[in-house]
């Protein structure tokens, strides 16, 4: 589990094709990550495979990769990365499973005051989670909805903050990012399409 607030930049220093699916060797700052530990990259929690000085590696299985875009990851692009949260930890953004639900594309980019807005055309899975003012985990950073302008289109705000401490400051229109929709909102959203199913 996770909450959306990246707390490193990494780098991609290799990717490459291995059985079936993809490996990412990342440089990070972090020290003493344990072999197995979850770190959400990108909003995709993955498994640490193997350690480095000032990098790890982990595996992106088939499965995966259709449901990103690390297939189109190359050596020096920049990624948001989350440790798991602990027990006890303040929960400053919003509980994130880094579960990919969809990958979104942006659509528009405007500057409004000290804010950027980001309009990002959304999945339908995605869309049916997502409310005004509620959350929504984009390439893994806890955002805000800020409005829907139109269908299956999501707004979010960004502030001076954001742009400088994560890669969402490097996005421009057209580029594509991965998206999780609200945890909550897709409980319910799921319990909702049920209604009326005898099974």
């Amino acid at each position: 589990m996770f909450t959306g607030l990246v707390t490193a930049v990494g780098t991609i220093r290799s990717a490459r094709a291995a059985d079936g699916g993809r490996t990412l060797l990342i440089r990070c700052p972090w020290r003493g990550l344990a072999l197995g530990e979850s770190i959400a990259v990108d909003g995709a929690c993955l498994t640490v495979a193997r350690r480095l000085r000032g990098a790890f590696a982990v595996h992106v299985v088939a499965t995966s990769l259709r449901r990103t875009t690390f297939s189109d990851y190359r050596p020096g692009r920049r990624v948001n990365l989350e440790r798991a949260l602990r027990a006890g930890d303040r929960l400053g953004g919003h509980l994130v499973q880094g579960h990919v639900d969809g990958v979104g594309r942006i659509r528009r980019i405007r500057q409004e005051e000290d804010a950027r807005l980001l309009d990002i055309s959304v999945p339908a899975e995605v869309a049916r989670a997502t409310v005004p003012l509620g959350s929504i985990t984009v390439d893994g950073v806890s955002l805000t909805v800020n409005a829907l302008p139109g269908r299956g289109v999501v707004q979010v705000s960004l502030i001076p903050y954001t742009l400088q401490h994560t890669t969402l400051g490097d996005r421009q229109v057209g580029d594509r990012v991965h998206l999780e929709g609200d945890t909550l909102g897709k409980y319910v959203a799921a319990w909702l399409s049920r209604r009326g199913d005898p099974t």
